[in-house]
């Protein structure tokens, strides 16, 4: 679906299948921020639509939907080229720590409050990384329903996120123990104030190593 924000004229993509069918729900403008109300049970796919600042929809969203739109809130909608990271840390200063680490990095920050909200928000965008403490939520990271999300993804997805866990009994790049986790890295708390260089490294490293394993499926007809 195609909309034009009548308070910025900004024209904003939504891919179709990002919103649920036959619903009224609520985004904002990325530009400038402003409350729009989307109408789907009249849009079919690639319409072109004006979208109005109606307040919240009366009507009921789906299931999906429901889990992350909390009442009052509203369904966020990034522009294509931005780099999304989601952080699941219920530790304020924790996720101050990273949030500065992921912007000095040129990623767009995205808060997981919760364990539903932290699925949720996977389910309707596209994170290149997800970073996940340890306890997020209450619940130890070998139980995480949030990491147990990112392994049941299909490979061919799986493998663009990479995934961080951060907790106290970590030894900071333990490869052994993030390869055990099904994480590309784990980061000791106590390092979080270091987490920009860490990060930096490791993504350039993975990045590099797919890159060699992506042309080599390419070259055997596999890509």
């Amino acid at each position: 679906m195609e909309i034009r924000c009548e308070h910025c004229n900004a024209k904003l993509n939504i891919p179709d299948e990002k919103i649920p069918s036959n619903q009224r729900i609520a985004v904002h403008c990325p530009k400038c921020k402003a409350r729009l109300t989307l109408d789907s049970s009249t849009a079919g796919p690639g319409t072109s639509s004006n979208a109005m600042d109606t307040g919240p929809s009366r009507n009921p969203i789906g299931d999906t939907a429901k889990a992350y739109m909390a009442e009052g809130s509203a369904l966020e909608f990034f522009e294509e080229d931005v780099r999304l990271a989601l952080v699941a840390d219920t530790d304020s200063e924790h996720r101050e720590k990273i949030k500065q680490a992921l912007e000095n990095l040129g990623y767009t920050y995205v808060a997981g409050e919760d364990t539903n909200q932290a699925i949720s928000k996977m389910r309707f965008h596209t994170f290149e990384l997800v970073i996940i403490a340890d306890q997020f939520d209450g619940v130890d990271l070998g139980q995480s329903p949030v990491l147990q999300y990112l392994n049941h993804l299909a490979m061919s997805i799986r493998r663009k996120i990479f995934v961080v866990l951060t907790g106290d009994a970590f030894n900071t790049m333990d490869h052994m123990m993030a390869f055990a986790l099904s994480a590309n890295l784990v980061v000791n708390r106590r390092d979080l104030d270091k987490l920009e260089g860490i990060l930096k490294n490791a993504v350039f490293d993975n990045e590099k190593f797919y890159k060699v394993f992506m042309d080599t499926l390419s070259e055997i007809g596999k890509a």
